[in-house]
């Protein structure tokens, strides 16, 4: 079954070309990083920027390998760390980490990528504009395909270790959103106008459900995972213009888990529940599947709403 623990390296240093850092400096800065569930903020990165005597994207490339490090990969055992670097709703520039997620005895389609990661890191977590991404390896197709339905694919730069690209230059001719009919997009969404009409359902499960970007499907639907100790993760549906390199819930609320440094199992894991939208529901297959690679877990709950009439504006 899969390996779901992030393992904490206690002796190493992170040195690059962009950044050296001490054992110690390097183990709190892990540390850090759990803590705060993968996201350096705007004062986080000023502070280590003039620790270090760096710029932030020398800093922002210098932190890939560490965002590596929290990849979970039992099949290719092929680790891949991205940062997203954003502006948040006040405008000040956070890093939001990622790294790719792999489930043993799954179909490989099932699969986080470092970059969904990242993306889906920054999303849930309020940001508003992305400015770049670095990634410690050159993107694959299925990620150009699913950074192309980002409201800024046509500005932000991608970083890699020794070369820089804008996303038309690795995706010339390319299928996005408006193809579709769709003048939205991940990171613009379209003012939701519904509720369910539930009133008991768990209040931040039906707030992330609604902020789901679902234009193709319309199944507004969210995942929360609730630990023993370390509080709830939760997960939106991001859909997109291609399909298949749409991240479910589950795969958006598990890439957080892993990035708070913590193993996916019975000992840390007491409850999982889907909400879906009703008569819209294409989330349990995939959510079984996926759960089916691990030991010990409970049950998932499966929760079909119906939209209430009510417009939210």
């Amino acid at each position: 079954m899969a390996s779901a623990t992030f393992t904490v390296q206690q002796d190493t240093a992170l040195t690059n070309s962009h950044i050296s850092l001490s054992v110690a400096q390097t183990h709190a800065l892990r540390g850090q990083l759990k803590t705060q569930r993968g996201i350096l903020n705007s004062n986080n990165i000023k502070q280590l920027c003039t620790q270090f005597n760096v710029s932030d994207d020398a800093l922002l490339q210098g932190l890939v390998p560490l965002a590596s490090e929290f990849s979970v990969a039992p099949v290719s055992h092929f680790h891949v760390g991205a940062i997203v670097k954003a502006l948040d709703e006040q405008g000040d520039v956070n890093f939001y980490f990622g790294a790719n997620v792999e489930f043993d005895h799954q179909a490989l389609s099932l699969v986080v990528h470092a970059e969904q990661s990242a993306i889906n890191n920054a999303w849930l977590n309020g940001a508003k504009k992305i400015l770049k991404i670095a990634i410690s390896d050159a993107p694959c197709g299925y990620c150009r395909q699913f950074m192309n339905e980002l409201a800024d694919a046509k500005e932000f730069d991608i970083l890699l270790p020794e070369q820089h690209f804008k996303l038309a230059d690795l995706l010339p001719h390319s299928f996005g959103p408006t193809d579709l009919g769709n003048d939205f997009s991940l990171f613009n969404p379209k003012q939701q106008q519904h509720t369910f009409a539930d009133t008991a359902l768990d209040e931040k499960l039906a707030a992330m459900a609604l902020m789901a970007y679902v234009p193709y499907s319309n199944n507004f639907s969210a995942v929360k995972i609730s630990t023993f100790d370390n509080g709830d993760f939760y997960g939106s549906y991001a859909e997109n213009a291609a399909y298949s390199p749409s991240l479910s819930p589950l795969q958006s609320a598990l890439s957080q888990l892993f990035l708070a440094g913590l193993s996916f199992n019975g000992n840390t894991v007491k409850s999982i529940t889907l909400l879906e939208t009703q008569g819209r529901e294409n989330q349990g297959g995939v959510a079984r599947a996926v759960l089916a690679s691990f030991d010990n877990l409970p049950e998932i709950k499966l929760i079909s709403a119906p939209l209430g009439n009510q417009s939210l504006g």
